[in-house]
């Protein structure tokens, strides 16, 4: 099963638990506490980033600990870049109309006073 980057962090208890894993490698035991679902769930979430290669699981005796792989958040992010350029430009530009409106009242105000 392959599933798509958008749709494995379309899920809320994935997002948390990806959130919950921005702090480290983590035991299930500790996800399941921080994301507050069952083991089961969590596994079967863990087990979909995995897939998404968000996820590795490092065996550790009888733990297993999980962690994030930071690859797949740098193609998101890259993706991600032409679309920030485009809203960045667009904000520049709403930004300045905005300084110019306000530029406009300050004078209109001061030719008044």
């Amino acid at each position: 099963m392959h599933i798509d980057v958008f749709q494995a962090l379309a899920d809320p208890t994935r997002r948390s638990i990806v959130e919950s894993l921005r702090l480290g490698e983590q035991q299930v035991g500790d996800i399941v506490e921080k994301a507050g679902v069952h083991q089961s769930g969590v596994s079967r979430h863990l087990r979909i980033l995995s897939e998404a290669g968000f996820v590795s699981m490092r065996p550790d005796g009888q733990r297993r600990l999980y962690s994030l792989n930071p690859a797949p958040f740098r193609e998101l992010d890259g993706w991600l870049a032409g679309y920030r350029n485009l809203w960045e430009a667009r904000l520049d530009r709403f930004g300045a109309a905005l300084d110019r409106k306000q530029a406009n009242r300050s004078k209109q105000r001061s030719k008044r006073n």
